[in-house]
């Protein structure tokens, strides 16, 4: 039954758009931006998962001047082709996906009519390239504006907009009335990498696992990996499946996290309820959760540990990583003994740290962060928290010094930056449907504050007879 039905569930999508009126018609003002032209009311940066379903929420709210921006070729947004390589997602297969309130648009929906009720009882967990292209067909059905294969360099201030330095066959300059970041896990700050990694290991002797690695290149080599996170699994048992003679990975702790606190979140109270704490319940509870850390799945594990050239040393930090003639020398453990690797994977995850978003650099003066605006109790103190940016209620930056750089509220972060201020509602599945709909409702509210003259003018024109077929209909149009 592969794909047969799903014709009939696009059908069945459009029946259900117009049943509910969706999308809206467009209200918003026509704004002209400095070049003269028509500015986008939103540009969405980042075609993934909170891309796509920030730019279905505005378009399902009658905002649709919007562009929908990405540096990939069409079909891999996201990493779940390239640098995420689990071979499943961890999410439960029953979350909804990106629903936007109908049925017919969630995961379930789409993989049974690919694979009947039947493929739907025995799958066991989502494929990430099942994943990939069900976020792809979400796009495709809803028919949201996608330019591929272009990126944003850098945001420029502006009176009542935002100019966007854009990369792709040529650099141009593209104007927006407000931006939504939605570039994931890695896009408020990039790879984090610790000092004590050589940088001139990259990129023949090293690469991080938020990059692109070329696999095949491992085969009958020595490979460590530094880190026992999700991202260090997926990329030693990749290695090792790619032909890799030796795997090692190397792990501060001595013993591997237990449970996923994130699954123990996942749910309503904490998605819509999270904003509404205080900053001090908000930094504990972070702080909770960033000393527990979450562990790898146990699918992970398992793939990894099914290779006989792999071997974990718990309780053994990496004290230094550096150039040799063969390869890479490493420094480990408490002990601080040699060890030695053809090449070395970095597994350490990403930072938040908009210092290291280039996109930003215009306005990363006025950014507030949390360090500018809680101070915690000594004992909670955590200095990659506090990079974290503080955040108003519908994701958009905040000034340092209020009225320094207006502009900053017109930039949403709908990414994993935004989890100390919102929680995580735009970088995890369980909680990105309900995230978009707070982030456009927020957009949404802005609109019609800055569009009021318009919006009152379109009200005072609107002058359908109501009584026009009655005896008591009168010709002129009366106002108060």
């Amino acid at each position: 039954m592969a794909d047969t039905d799903l014709p009939e569930l696009e059908r069945q999508v459009a029946r259900d758009l117009r049943r509910l009126g969706l999308p809206a018609a467009n209200w918003p003002a026509t704004v002209a931006g400095p070049d003269g032209l028509p500015m986008a009311d939103v540009a969405v940066v980042g075609a993934g998962m909170c891309g796509v379903a920030a730019a279905a929420a505005l378009t399902f709210r009658g905002v649709r001047n919007i562009v929908l921006l990405d540096r990939s070729e069409p079909g891999r947004e996201g990493p779940w082709l390239d640098t995420a390589r689990m071979e499943m997602l961890r999410s439960p297969k029953q979350l909804p996906g990106i629903p936007l309130g109908l049925p017919s648009l969630t995961f379930r929906a789409w993989y049974e009519a690919r694979h009947g009720e039947g493929g739907w009882r025995a799958l066991y967990k989502i494929s990430n390239a099942d994943w990939a292209a069900y976020v792809s067909w979400v796009r495709r059905v809803l028919d949201l504006p996608l330019q591929s294969q272009t990126g944003l360099r850098r945001l420029l201030p502006g009176d009542g907009h935002l100019g966007l330095v854009l990369e792709g066959a040529e650099e141009r300059i593209r104007y927006a009335r407000r931006v939504v970041l939605a570039t994931g896990r890695g896009g408020a700050g990039g790879n984090h990498v610790p000092d004590f990694v050589s940088p001139d290991l990259f990129p023949d002797r090293a690469a991080h696992t938020g990059d692109p690695i070329d696999f095949s290149g491992l085969a009958g080599r020595t490979v460590a990996v530094l880190g026992a996170g999700p991202s260090a699994w997926d990329a030693a048992a990749t290695a090792l499946e790619a032909g890799a003679a030796r795997v090692d990975m190397y792990a501060r702790r001595p013993a591997l996290p237990q449970i996923n606190k994130g699954r123990g979140s996942a749910n309503p109270g904490f998605f819509e309820g999270y904003p509404a704490l205080d900053a001090a319940d908000k930094w504990a509870l972070m702080v909770y959760l960033h000393d527990l850390q979450a562990p790898p799945p146990h699918e992970s594990v398992h793939r990894a540990l099914r290779h006989p050239g792999f071997a974990i040393h718990l309780g053994t930090p990496v004290r230094e990583a550096r150039r040799a003639d063969a390869g890479v020398a490493l420094v480990v453990g408490p002990d601080h003994r040699p060890a030695s690797a053809d090449f070395l994977v970095v597994g350490t995850g990403f930072r938040i740290d908009l210092a290291h978003a280039p996109e930003l650099a215009e306005m990363l003066p006025q950014i507030a962060t949390w360090g500018d605006r809680y101070e915690p109790p000594p004992a909670l103190r955590r200095a990659s928290l506090a990079r974290y940016p503080w955040l108003g209620d519908g994701f958009e930056l905040i000034e340092r010094e209020p009225g320094a750089c207006p502009s900053l509220g017109r930039v949403h972060l709908f990414n994993h930056a935004a989890t100390a201020s919102l929680g995580a509602i735009a970088s995890d599945i369980p909680g990105v449907d309900g995230g978009a709909a707070r982030l456009a409702t927020h957009i949404v509210r802005h609109f019609f504050r800055e569009d009021f003259a318009h919006v009152r003018a379109a009200l005072e024109a609107f002058a359908e007879p109501e009584l026009e077929t009655t005896p008591f209909y009168v010709p002129e149009v009366f106002r108060e």
